[in-house]
């Protein structure tokens, strides 16, 4: 039998040395992760986690809950867009120095690189956490974590940007004289304007999911709301704030859309109000960044002020030096290893789950589904996995696998629909069946792009893995969560650096892997 799958297939035995490979590699993270299936089927867990969905009907809609919930919302926007206010005006000087556009002899800038790396390597909850210590609870603390995070992120990808585009006109203006900044302005931005634009205004969005999450910390917004109401066992309010709170990540992604759809258009068809360069756009851009700040009742002094800078360093001061001892660096090792078994796990669940869910015709009803696994936050997932299966890594798998999967389906289904039919109409036509079809004609031509998707994701991955133990589903993050609260600086610093070299090993691994499958 072994001979004849062999002769049908030449490639049959280094599928399976493959898939041997696979499993054994597998097998040791699916142990670390606690996987068992059998406890989602548990008669108590069941009986837990049947009450408190129960508990979510009817949602709450009293007069004085509401108006919490207003103003928690409309916090939620303005830690947002404070916070990626401040990233702008942090990205904008640090790409400046870290991209070798219009330089004439490209430097690596390795001082810059390295403090990018560590401000988008440390995730946002982490920098919430920590400076929730110094501003107290409230959106001060969301809104530098944010403008850290995302800080690092824009820099990042603006040097990208800018090194991408045609140099001709930058190089002709700095031979004539033009020094290098006014070679950039007016030789490289008008090339990259639109896509600079485009990845802020999706940065943005993005920043509204983040500003919900940090709420979870006491960073204020509607993720306090949610935190509370789930603390509380109060399914009624946590029903009308999830709900809300899908709404609003369903309207930033279309006016996020719409932005970038407006971008797209050339600027003769523009109407001037909504072009990026009119005058009335930019106002309002300004006075929504104004607003923010003003219902946010912080200012650019509180944050950077001496006091402010005073009681940070200060702080900053206590986790060093970081806690080194033996006993200590075998549990954040364990933590760590526990982390990649979380991310690992969760990513490769929501990858089957995402293909199955990105196959089925009419699309209709799964697109919502995957629209509704996607706009709930891993760190919401994982309160109510943690109720289905207890605490461990166990439920922070499946709150990955949750969200990952909204995600992945999406991207997914569009790498299929943007695949060549060629090969799938041949295979149609000389009547092979569907599942035939699909696996030979549509899966080879869709596979990079699938396996991409699958390893980007699984470097956001590996950031939420290290969080979701701020409620109880294992990895770093639980560590991370009981040193500060017990106010053990030094052991958190060790944690907080192992976070930073785990992620950063992650970047460079899946890299590594795309470039080998290239």
């Amino acid at each position: 039998m072994l001979l004849k799958s062999t002769a049908r297939d030449p490639a049959f035995r280094g599928r399976l040395n493959a898939a041997i490979i696979v499993l054994l590699v597998l097998w040791p993270l699916l142990q670390t992760a606690e996987v068992k299936p059998g406890a989602l089927f548990d008669a108590g867990n069941l009986t837990v986690i049947g009450n408190f969905l129960a508990a979510f009907l009817p949602p709450e809609t009293g007069s004085e809950f509401l108006g919490y919930l207003g103003k928690a919302t409309l916090e939620t926007l303005a830690i947002a867009t404070a916070g990626l206010a401040l990233a702008f005006l942090l990205a904008v000087p640090m790409g400046y120095l870290v991209s070798g556009a219009g330089r004439e002899h490209p430097t690596l800038n390795p001082l810059s690189r390295s403090l990018l790396t560590i401000l988008r390597g440390i995730p946002e909850l982490v920098w919430a956490l920590v400076l929730v210590r110094v501003f107290g609870l409230g959106p001060a603390a969301g809104v530098l974590a944010l403008g850290l995070t995302y800080g690092g992120m824009l820099a990042k990808v603006y040097a990208e940007i800018l090194e991408s585009v045609d140099a001709t006109p930058a190089r002709a203006l700095r031979q004539n004289g033009a020094s290098r900044p006014l070679a950039m302005l007016y030789g490289l931005l008008p090339q990259a304007s639109k896509e600079l634009a485009s990845y802020t205004v999706y940065r943005w969005e993005c920043a509204i999911r983040a500003s919900v999450v940090m709420g979870f910390v006491g960073a204020g917004g509607l993720g306090q709301l949610m935190d509370q109401a789930m603390k509380m066992l109060n399914g009624g309010e946590a029903a009308t704030i999830l709900f809300v709170f899908m709404l609003l990540v369903f309207a930033a992604d279309g006016f996020s859309g719409w932005l970038r759809r407006a971008l797209d258009t050339p600027p003769a068809h523009r109407s001037s109000p909504f072009g990026w360069r009119s005058g009335g756009f930019m106002l309002a851009l300004l006075l929504s960044v104004s607003a923010s700040f003003h219902m946010l009742d912080i200012g650019f002094g509180a944050l950077f002020s001496l006091e402010s800078a005073t009681s940070i360093s200060q702080f900053v001061a206590s986790f060093f030096p970081p806690d080194l001892s033996a006993e200590w660096l075998a549990k954040v090792a364990k933590g760590i290893w526990e982390t990649l078994a979380i991310s690992i796990v969760g990513t490769l669940l929501a990858a089957v789950l995402g293909l199955l869910l990105a196959l089925p015709k009419p699309r209709a009803p799964f697109t919502l589904l995957l629209n509704t696994l996607r706009s709930v936050p891993e760190l919401v997932w994982a309160t109510i996995t943690v109720l289905a299966v207890g605490l461990g890594p166990f439920a922070g798998v499946l709150a990955l696998a949750l969200h990952t999967a909204g995600v992945l389906g999406r991207l997914y289904g569009e790498a299929f629909a943007n695949t060549p039919p060629t090969a799938a109409r041949a295979l149609r036509q000389a009547g092979a069946p569907a599942v035939v079809v699909f696996l030979y004609g549509t899966l080879p031509g869709a596979a990079p792009q699938l396996v991409a998707y699958t390893l980007y994701r699984w470097e956001m991955n590996i950031r939420m893995a290290a969080i979701l133990g701020f409620v109880g589903a294992g990895g770093l993050g639980q560590h991370l969560y009981f040193e500060l609260s017990l106010f053990h600086y030094a052991q958190a610093s060790t944690v907080i650096i192992a976070m930073l070299a785990l992620s950063i090993a992650v970047d460079q691994v899946s890299a590594g892997l795309r470039r080998w499958m290239q």
